[in-house]
């Protein structure tokens, strides 16, 4: 299969081991409502990470929480990314991809609503309970949109991918004018966002019920954890993903700390966020076009090394520019990593089980990056040796991408059971 036919499979089926989802051709009565729905829920998988940065300050001084418990507050979604997506495809096989879907929106709703008005345990819990849902929806919506709509796979990943983008940028750059308006409250600021969780459950609540073919265990990959290509590929997921939690979660309170205001620091973000679009579209098409994927994997990476230097030491009067830079880098990485997952697979199984393990182990490592930038900056008392972990994880991912973005494959395939 040519590189251009895989990257039509960009949106991998968490249950592509189930051989009735793979040969039943899927029943969409309506086909707008369906689509609807899936860019609501794809718009609110990043709100509850993007929409707290911009306020982190504002939090931390009313509840009085030191830098190293903010940068747990930072790390605890993205750990609960990692840990809670092993479960979404065991609960789908149970009571239906559409059912789990309605259901954990909700608990993201909740989770929200928890971290917004009950103080600082409410603020952990509520975290942790959003990091969850967001990890067991995320495996799960690619797949359905993998699977009722197979014809316009290619499409469809650029509508997934806009949405999240949309509603992580939207958060950002809405969360703190939002707090302003209603009185200066942080809690009603966060606490907002519970609402475009609540539209998304109403639209997708048709959706569940809907017969979209039997699901019957068939396939099975061993041998993934001692392969080292699937190594990298997945050192290579989280260590891109860790400099992106760290963007979501500290680099509005860099610049507030530089002199930006709150407003002023989440529309740099959101800004960021929105050029990544650019990126994240262009990038797995361009690095195609070579014998192998390195050279794109150097160079998106480099530029978002070059934004986050830029935030972090450059004279502000130049913030757009360096912003500009981090959000086309951000997005290509974010962008390979996916691709990389598609093209170091034999087939649709393999890559199922390799998506699973960079998401899984992947995203549990990334959690780690903004939680070292939150004890660094208590340690230090500032934000200057925080360079010195952008560039230990930046050159880690640009090792791990050396050896992913070879033109190989991970040396597993599947076997029907």
């Amino acid at each position: 299969m040519n590189p251009e036919t895989k990257l039509e499979e960009l949106l991998i089926d968490a249950e592509a081991d189930d051989e009735g989802v793979q040969h039943t051709p899927p029943v969409v009565s309506r086909p707008w409502l369906l689509i609807m729905g899936l860019i609501l829920v794809a718009m609110n998988l990043r709100p509850a990470l993007s929409s707290l940065s911009p306020l982190l300050s504002a939090v931390s001084d009313s509840l009085g929480l030191s830098a190293a418990k903010a940068g747990l507050l930072t790390t605890l979604p993205v750990l609960c990314l990692g840990l809670f997506a092993p479960l979404a495809p065991l609960l789908a096989r149970r009571f239906g991809a559409e059912r789990v879907v309605l259901g954990i929106l909700l608990t993201l709703a909740g989770g929200i609503t928890l971290r917004s008005a009950f103080g600082e345990v409410g603020l952990f819990a509520g975290s942790l309970i959003a990091g969850a849902s967001i990890g067991i929806i995320g495996v799960l919506l690619p797949g359905i949109v993998k699977r009722d709509f197979a014809k316009q796979a290619g499409t469809m990943t650029g509508v997934y991918t806009m949405a999240l983008c949309l509603g992580a940028a939207l958060a950002a750059g809405a969360t703190v004018p939002l707090s302003h308006y209603f009185g200066d409250s942080w809690s009603v600021g966060l606490g907002f966002w519970i609402v475009p969780a609540l539209v998304a459950a109403l639209f997708w609540l048709p959706q569940v019920g809907q017969k979209h073919g039997a699901h019957q265990v068939a396939y099975r990959v061993k041998g993934l954890l001692r392969d080292p290509l699937a190594w990298q590929v997945t050192l290579y997921m989280g260590l891109q993903s860790s400099l992106a939690y760290i963007v979501f979660g500290w680099v509005p309170s860099i610049l507030i700390d530089r002199g930006l205001s709150a407003t002023d620091a989440g529309l740099a973000l959101s800004g960021s966020i929105i050029v990544q679009l650019l990126s994240a579209l262009t990038a797995p098409w361009l690095a195609t076009r070579g014998k192998d994927q390195r050279l794109a994997i150097v160079v998106v990476m480099l530029l978002t090394l070059a934004g986050l230097f830029g935030c972090l030491y450059a004279p502000l009067e130049g913030l757009w520019g360096w912003a500009v830079l981090l959000g086309l880098g951000q997005g290509g990485t974010f962008s390979l990593a996916l691709t990389l997952i598609v093209l170091r697979s034999r087939d649709s199984h393999v890559a199922a089980n390799l998506s699973g393990m960079a998401q899984g182990i992947g995203y549990t490592l990334a959690s780690m990056g903004p939680l070292a930038v939150g004890l660094v900056h208590d340690w230090t008392g500032g934000w200057a040796a925080v360079g010195w972990i952008f560039a230990v994880i930046g050159v880690g991912a640009i090792v791990a991408g050396l050896g992913a973005g070879r033109a190989l494959y991970v040396g597993v395939s599947s076997e029907k059971v």
